[in-house]
């Protein structure tokens, strides 16, 4: 495993953020973390880095919070930790942010509506300097005892990294020129849809027959952003989507998750959201519901769509066969949609476009981003150009569209 480790974060170095001679580098992780982030830290300062800064957050101290915290002060964040991404913004610096949840359901329990208001560590602050691409910035994941016991019964580590190294590509001889590959595969899918300019999207599945608005001159893209000192970074380490950003006023249906979504320290089951005239007004499911519902109502944009995102069954996320309970992953196995913020960077002046032209084009403005799984076999995925013209996107787990 240390092998694993090792050469997992020369990747984050590498591909994810590409550290250059001279940079702040941030990592966020959990305790159980510390080994990949050791070697993260390690790897960046041998390309040069500055400074490493490395933040443990402990969800421990978060259940104490929603067990005994005042309702009102749930969804404040300590402003120190918000100076933390500007600064790190200031200096054009890189951050890695290692996940993996090795407690995914530690509140399962609590009160649902508390646990949605404490939004903790997931910060406005950094949403925003990731999403306006002020910071070189990528996700991993780190693979841990208490992790593989939630998910297998027994704290079986090394099968879990061993699953994560093809999904990683890591059991191959050249990991780097594997990712080369494989990432233009995928930006010749996202050429592909973009030359289509599709003006909706249409979804149809079990509990799912949903039709979602494009914004006219937005692309679709991968997971891949040009950072402030003009490398492009890899944003997921692993990744298998391809995304745009829909118009949120034009919405209409329901859709159905398919994967369970572990959000808040909670493992919400399948739930169904239905949107009329771009928001959600309705959210049925089980357990974690109230969840959602609480996150949904940090603000008007919590409750309408950020992103659509296309995963087929070649991905090597999906091919495991293995829910990780870590969006990272799973939204790595079929194709998923988001609530919040949408991203920006679909239009190519992005960078000149304030929020307001933003907010003027119908991208989402929001303080959350929450992916969650809608794809499988039985999902069939539509496009239809303003002209009428239509194509299949993906059926039956499979890419069917052909090129324009």
């Amino acid at each position: 495993m240390d092998n694993q480790i090792s050469r997992y974060a020369a990747l984050l170095c590498d591909i994810g953020v590409r550290v250059e001679p001279g940079q702040d580098v941030a990592v966020n992780a959990q305790i159980e973390h510390a080994a990949l982030a050791r070697a993260v830290a390690d790897h960046a300062y041998a390309r040069g880095a500055r400074y490493v800064d490395i933040w443990y957050w402990d969800p421990f101290a978060k259940r104490s919070r929603l067990r005994h915290a005042p309702t009102e002060t749930l969804s404040w964040t300590p402003g120190w930790l918000d100076t933390r991404y500007e600064r790190l913004a200031e200096t054009r610096g890189a951050l890695v942010n290692i996940v993996g949840d090795p407690h995914p359901r530690l509140l399962s329990g609590l009160d649902e509506h508390r646990c949605g208001l404490d939004r903790m560590p997931a910060l406005a602050s950094r949403l925003h300097v990731q999403t306006r691409g002020l910071v070189a910035w990528t996700f991993g994941c780190c693979p841990t005892e208490a992790w593989a016991q939630s998910l297998y019964g027994e704290p079986d580590a090394a099968r879990l990294w061993d699953e994560l190294a093809a999904c990683l590509r890591l059991d191959t001889g050249d990991p780097v020129t594997a990712w080369n590959d494989h990432l233009h595969g995928l930006r010749r899918r996202a050429a592909q849809l973009s030359a289509w300019a599709f003006d909706t999207i249409h979804y149809r599945g079990p509990g799912t027959d949903l039709t979602a608005g494009l914004i006219p001159g937005s692309t679709w893209e991968i997971s891949e952003l040009d950072g402030p000192r003009g490398t492009p970074n890899l944003l997921n380490l692993p990744t298998e989507e391809v995304y745009t950003t829909p118009d949120w006023r034009h919405a209409e249906g329901t859709v159905t998750s398919t994967l369970p979504l572990a959000i808040a320290g909670t493992v919400a089951e399948p739930f169904t959201l239905t949107i009329e005239d771009g928001e959600i007004v309705h959210v049925s499911g089980g357990v974690g519901s109230d969840v959602i519902r609480a996150q949904m109502r940090t603000d008007a944009g919590a409750r309408r769509l950020g992103e659509l995102a296309l995963v087929d069954g070649t991905s090597a996320v999906g091919r495991s066969g293995t829910v990780f309970l870590e969006t990272l992953l799973d939204e790595n196995a079929r194709s998923h949609i988001a609530w919040g913020a949408g991203i920006p960077s679909v239009f190519p002046n992005w960078r000149e476009l304030s929020a307001a032209d933003l907010a003027a084009r119908g991208v989402n403005q929001s303080q959350v981003h929450t992916d969650f799984m809608i794809g499988g076999p039985g999902l069939s995925i539509t496009g239809t150009t303003a002209a009428g013209e239509q194509a299949v996107i993906i059926a039956a787990d499979t890419w069917i569209l052909r090129d324009r």
